[in-house]
């Protein structure tokens, strides 16, 4: 965002000068590279629409890679990471600007981070010097497999089964809603080992896109744009030497993997909000009514004060389980309220945008509209607003019975 408010917020302190400066040379990036970034000529539906997009995102991939922009989602130096860990208050200014650049952007970044983070976090020395300077220089795609038919929110239901077999393990079964599925070059998949019951019996694997067995079942078409897929592993043969860490512990990866990058989501909101409020705050200064502008009638003045006041809480909320994350601090329930508080605000933001705009807000193709598409999956992926919700009462209700009993009243 452009303007005294985005300048205001780079002031505070949750950041240090290496993030402003991270901040300011992103978004001059994204203005020299704009008509890359949002190409005129992508085509968004049908056949040769998919086609047209997964070749947009495959270029957006090299293209992110070779600004460097891709690093800061891979964690060790070594590895073509930005640092010897993940900087969350970087990934999340990074996704902020580009969701407010360009949804396709944002995606394809978080995308590579969320798709490797689990590397980054148990691989082996062999595993990360095999994939990660791959993503973070944009030479392969990366995708996070853990949803299924029937496990969403309840992760511990999954049940994608992987048996042991001599020195490998045999994937039997389906995920679905995986982001860059179709054009990833491998996925970390979290199937279930069987070594106790529920998200105790669960280990992850990275699996390479052309392992005999994988294949892409459906590719699924979404309101936004993105590509997304069904995968079936169907005697999928996978090394011993492709598991991600101990084996019964890939439930514990996934959540320390989402961790890193759900405040990451609210960032994005709030990218999309920013811009929502640069169209609305457009429109009302020009558009002309009853001899006056839209912006000098009372009602409006009103909304873009709800816009304005919706956007700052966000950003408040995600910078603080941004900046306590980096200081090593637990950020689950921060994390939580975060993303809850961001993405249903951004959709209240940009449907107030939608309804400035008038007739033209819904017009196919317009700023809002777009946006208004965008916004609406963050409420649902890296978990629902209802699981937010029930993580940051469950959260509260745990540190009320501890401190009880620490007073001891119980």
């Amino acid at each position: 965002m452009t303007g005294t408010q985005r300048h205001d917020m780079l002031d505070w302190p949750f950041f240090e000068d290496r993030h402003r400066a991270l901040a300011r040379e992103l978004h001059a990036w994204c203005d020299t590279n704009r008509t890359t970034l949002e190409p005129a000529d992508l085509i968004a539906s049908g056949p040769q629409g998919r086609a047209s997009l997964d070749a947009h995102c495959r270029r957006l991939v090299r293209l992110l890679g070779a600004g460097g922009w891709l690093r800061y989602g891979v964690g060790g130096t070594a590895y073509g990471g930005h640092g010897d860990s993940i900087d969350t208050r970087a990934v999340c200014l990074l996704r902020e600007t580009l969701a407010e650049h360009s949804g396709l952007a944002d995606f394809v970044l978080a995308m590579q981070g969320l798709g490797s983070g689990a590397i980054s976090l148990a691989g082996t020395e062999a595993q990360k010097q095999r994939y990660l300077p791959r993503v973070a220089n944009g030479d392969a795609i990366a995708a996070f497999a853990l949803s299924e038919p029937d496990a969403g929110s309840d992760v511990a239901a999954l049940s994608l089964a992987a048996r042991e077999d001599g020195d490998a393990y045999v994937l039997d079964g389906e995920k679905t809603w995986i982001s860059n599925g179709g054009i990833a070059d491998f996925y970390v998949v979290f199937a279930r080992t069987g070594e106790a019951p529920g998200a105790r019996g669960i280990s992850a694997f990275i699996v390479d896109a052309d392992t005999p067995g994988l294949s892409i079942a459906e590719r699924i078409d979404v309101i936004a744009p993105h590509p997304l897929a069904r995968l079936r592993f169907a005697g999928a043969r996978v090394s011993k030497s492709q598991r991600l860490g101990a084996a019964g512990e890939g439930f514990k990866l996934a959540m320390r993997t989402l961790d890193i990058f759900r405040t990451s989501v609210a960032a994005a909101s709030l990218g999309f909000a920013r811009h929502a409020m640069q169209e609305a705050l457009a429109r009302a200064s020009s558009r002309r009514m009853f001899g006056q502008t839209l912006g000098d009638f009372q009602l409006t003045q009103a909304k873009l004060g709800e816009m304005a006041l919706t956007i700052d809480s966000a950003a408040l909320l995600v910078y603080r389980a941004a900046w306590m994350r980096d200081q090593g601090k637990r950020v689950t329930r921060e994390a939580a309220m975060a993303k809850w508080h961001a993405s249903e605000g951004a959709q209240r933001v940009i449907d107030a945008a939608v309804q400035l705009w008038g007739g033209q807000g819904v017009a196919s193709g317009t700023p809002v509209e777009t946006l208004y598409r965008e916004i609406r999956a963050l409420r649902i992926y890296e978990g629902a607003t209802e699981v937010q919700q029930l993580i940051v009462g469950r959260d509260l209700l745990k540190e009320h019975a501890d401190g009880e009993e620490s007073r001891g009243i119980r």
